[in-house]
């Protein structure tokens, strides 16, 4: 995008930042509703995917390709969404020792990793910590899934404070180049 064109339209940014802002510090004052909106959106997406999921399915059924499979993908779409409609915090839990689970193997394999590569560089221990770390998060997570997900919505109001801040400083030097910039009617395109 054209620095001309982002300029002019910084109050849109600023906007975005601020929202991104407000969002950030609701997940600290009313992480639970953080952590229900997330499982009702992840809800809606797998609803909406597993429908045309089934629709390409059907669509497909007069060629040569096998459609059996993208039908069984929809009807577990459709499955999921419903899950997670009707039991959000089975839906949330779940998600969490997802995470639990994708953070213990991956730690567990940044530490074979490491001892593979110790004889090839040095301070190879940055890469055990990071893997220690991420066993010990993960098993965490496990023992406790409630505090778990409080902090993996703390997680999320903080990067999108980061974000929303770093977006409405954006904002404000687009704002000031607007007034740096010349003014250049743009070509149109033939």
């Amino acid at each position: 995008m054209e620095v001309r064109t982002l300029a002019r339209n910084w109050g849109a940014i600023a906007v975005r930042g601020v929202v991104a802002i407000i969002f950030g510090i609701l997940c600290f004052v009313v992480p639970g509703i953080t952590l229900r909106t997330l499982v009702l959106l992840f809800g809606a997406y797998a609803l909406v995917d597993g429908v045309f999921d089934i629709i390409a399915a059907v669509r497909r059924r007069t060629g040569d390709e096998p459609w059996w499979a993208l039908l069984l993908e929809g009807i577990v779409g459709i499955a999921a969404g419903l899950v997670a409609f009707l039991m959000p915090r089975l839906t949330a839990l779940a998600l969490l020792y997802i995470i639990a689970a994708w953070a213990i193997v991956t730690g567990v394999l940044e530490i074979v990793a490491a001892v593979r590569l110790r004889r090839e560089i040095t301070n190879e221990w940055w890469l055990v910590f990071s893997g220690v770390l991420s066993v010990v998060f993960g098993v965490l997570i496990m023992a406790a899934p409630t505090a778990g997900a409080l902090v993996i919505v703390l997680w999320i109001g903080a990067y999108a404070v980061v974000f929303g801040a770093s977006l409405l400083a954006l904002a404000f030097r687009l704002r000031r180049a607007q007034a740096e910039l010349p003014d250049v009617p743009f070509a149109r395109a033939a």
